[in-house]
């Protein structure tokens, strides 16, 4: 008879795949999972929320899009992360989780700061604890990641970031529903520090968790500027180009396309709700709750087009879908503000996005060279953000000079060129093809 706890091929059993996620680095990933996805959510949706409310004009709150470029250009100072040491708690926790304790700190101090400040009278001073917050924020995601490559075998990544993901969803579903309820029942300030108190989980887990690093941190050779310039961001991109030659320009604008709707509608959804008098433990309750479980839904299916269909048709699917789902706001916008109808625009919505989003990841990530996978995929990943976040600050004036129906029906029609652009990847793909590289 075949022991189910030991697979004959070598392969890990069924029961020993399950036991990795109950191991203390699958744990201790969960948790600093939850501590990224925190500050994510107030930054962004439950930001726009309290300027909607404090009647701040949707042309000044579509600016605050802008503070998704400390994500997007996080790559700058990765170098300092890796490389630079913290007095007194490298020594005590290391490098990696150091860095973690310091970015918590900060994350939870401009959440404080956040509360104490004044959206209605002082907006710049919101506008700059926005962008400290990000800045920290993305900054404790370099370090979590690098923890994460560091502290596992090759074997356990996809464990790892598995907990990660997990750990991040709940944040969201915490800071979606839970941060709204109690603004709804207290205030926006308190919900601020409620989150700023749930920082502690983070911080707590650096501090205390077992050591479970297995391989030991190296740091990177010393080597001058120009050089160490040239081989982390001229050389992934000199590579890419010399795989894909012209067809590299049509593939990078595809990419730079693909999800411009999305984000330059994302930014105003809140400020719609609030207009339609929507109040904010339903919307925290829809959009966390029934949100949440459509965008697994949509990973799900993202994958499912991936594996059943060629790149181009998953793309254009993927395009489609996200345009679509935008004129489901526009009917919202002139509609009555039912619960039914939120649901419906939010579940439609987040299927779209997480579809979306995985086609996209596996197509990216099908475009890297082995020799520089992290480094390529990093710039792809910053590259695809930069315009969506710079178009989407100027979400506010758009739906100031056109009303959010008409808004939302825009954004739908700016997704055509990218679905266009898809017919033009059938050359890169011959090329993919001819020249096989590991996603």
């Amino acid at each position: 008879m075949t022991d189910i706890s030991r697979a004959d091929d070598g392969k890990k059993s069924l029961l020993e795949s399950l036991a990795a996620y109950l191991r203390a680095r699958s744990v201790v990933m969960l948790l600093l999972g939850f501590s990224a996805g925190l500050p994510f959510y107030m930054i962004y949706q439950n930001l726009s929320l309290w300027l909607a409310e404090a009647g701040v004009e949707k042309s000044e709150i579509g600016l605050f899009a802008w503070t998704g470029f400390a994500f997007s250009f996080k790559f700058v100072w990765a170098p300092l992360v890796d490389r630079t040491p913290i007095p007194v708690l490298e020594k005590l926790i290391g490098r990696r989780r150091a860095w973690m304790a310091v970015a918590q700190i900060a994350i939870a101090l401009t959440l404080l700061a956040m509360s104490a400040a004044n959206p209605s009278g002082n907006l710049w001073i919101v506008a700059l604890i926005a962008v400290a917050m990000a800045f920290a924020a993305a900054t404790q995601d370099i370090a979590i990641d690098a923890w994460r490559i560091e502290a596992a075998t090759d074997e356990e990544q996809g464990v790892m970031a598995a907990m990660y993901q997990y750990g991040y969803r709940v944040a969201i579903m915490v800071a979606g529903a839970g941060a709204l309820f109690v603004a709804d029942q207290v205030n926006w300030p308190a919900a601020y520090q409620f989150m700023a108190l749930l920082m502690g989980i983070g911080l707590l887990t650096v501090f205390f968790a077992p050591k479970v690093e297995v391989r030991a941190y190296e740091p990177p050779p010393r080597a001058p500027l120009a050089e160490t310039f040239s081989r982390s961001v001229i050389g992934p991109f000199r590579d890419f180009f010399a795989r894909y030659g012209v067809h590299a320009l049509v593939i990078l604008l595809f990419i730079a396309l693909f999800r411009v709707p999305d984000f330059l509608m994302g930014y105003m959804a809140g400020p719609l709700y609030i207009d339609l008098g929507y109040d904010k433990t339903t919307i925290g309750a829809i959009r966390s709750g029934a949100g949440l479980f459509a965008t697994l839904f949509g990973v799900f299916l993202g994958g499912i087009l991936v594996a059943r269909f060629d790149f181009r048709w998953s793309l254009l699917i993927g395009v489609l879908a996200q345009s679509l789902t935008n004129l489901i706001y526009s009917w919202l916008a002139l509609s009555d503000a039912t619960t039914g109808g939120l649901a419906f625009a939010v579940i439609a919505d987040n299927i779209a996005y997480g579809a979306a989003g995985t086609i996209l990841i596996a197509y990216m990530s099908s475009l890297t060279n082995t020799a520089f996978t992290a480094t390529q995929y990093a710039l792809f990943s910053s590259f695809y953000a930069l315009p969506g976040k710079f178009v989407g600050g100027f979400s506010g004036f758009m739906v100031e000079a056109f009303g959010f129906a008409w808004f939302f029906a825009i954004t739908a029609i700016i997704g055509l060129p990218a679905a266009i652009l898809v017919f033009f990847l059938k050359q890169s793909e011959k090329k993919f093809k001819a020249e096989p590289v590991a996603p």
